[in-house]
């Protein structure tokens, strides 16, 4: 079993569900009482939220950086960042290290390309649907990514950093994601990108009006099948 790196705290309550999948999953595959080889830096989500509030997208890249060179040097064989949002500065981790990182935009398009889906909505942080830099990779990549609109985004940015990433799940948020959703379908989604590592504590993928990619999910997957040989990775471009 290869050892995997987490790059974490962003928020804790979504790395949390990183462990406990990843473990679940290779019990799963291993039985008995098989769990992952892993190594976690968590790190503190206040200072990376400054950063991302004050544009310093550079000083948030050495931040991560500088993790997943200690996951390496701690014997880490891969790196997840354990978000979406801090993907955008995927490239600059990656470059630090010689190990591969798991990319989560790479790994969710590979899932919805799987079942012919082609055209999600993306919830999410109001940094990773606005930005860019995550619908013009799904795109490089078959993806035609939908984003809500601007009222819609407002929201559920605000449901992530002021309820999810505290620990407060409510019902009358899951309503308003919902029918976000409703709208979506109809203006012609085929699909939801639960874009946002939180999302999942809200939204249960099995009870959505449309199919559902649960990013969270998916790249603790990715990170399990590369731990036990069943994947390669491929490193991300500088």
């Amino acid at each position: 079993m290869r050892k995997i790196g987490l790059i974490g705290g962003m928020s804790f309550e979504s790395t949390s569900v990183y462990y406990r999948l990843i473990n679940e999953m290779v019990r799963d595959r291993l039985g008995g009482l098989a769990s992952a080889d892993l190594l976690l830096h968590s790190v503190n989500f206040a200072e990376v939220v400054e950063m991302q509030k004050a544009g310093r997208w550079d000083k948030a890249a050495r931040h991560l950086a500088r993790s997943a060179v200690s996951l390496e040097a701690a014997g880490a064989e891969c790196v997840l960042i354990c978000t979406n949002t801090m993907h955008l500065v995927a490239s600059e981790v990656q470059a630090a290290v010689d190990i591969p990182l798991v990319h989560i935009i790479d790994e969710t398009a590979k899932a919805l390309k799987s079942r012919g889906l082609k055209r999600p909505l993306l919830l999410a942080t109001r940094y990773t649907m606005e930005h860019g830099f995550y619908t013009e990779r799904m795109k490089t990549l078959g993806i035609d990514v939908m984003v809500p609109d601007a009222d819609d985004r407002t929201d559920i940015h605000n449901i992530i950093f002021g309820e999810l990433c505290a620990g407060t799940v409510l019902d009358a948020s899951r309503l308003r994601a919902i029918a976000m959703i409703e709208r979506a379908k109809a203006e012609g989604a085929d699909s939801i990108i639960l874009g946002c590592t939180e999302i999942c504590l809200l939204l249960d993928p099995e009870n959505l009006p449309l199919p559902c990619a649960d990013s969270t999910a998916i790249h603790a997957r990715a990170a399990v099948d590369f731990a036990l040989g069943e994947n390669t990775i491929d490193q991300v471009a500088a």
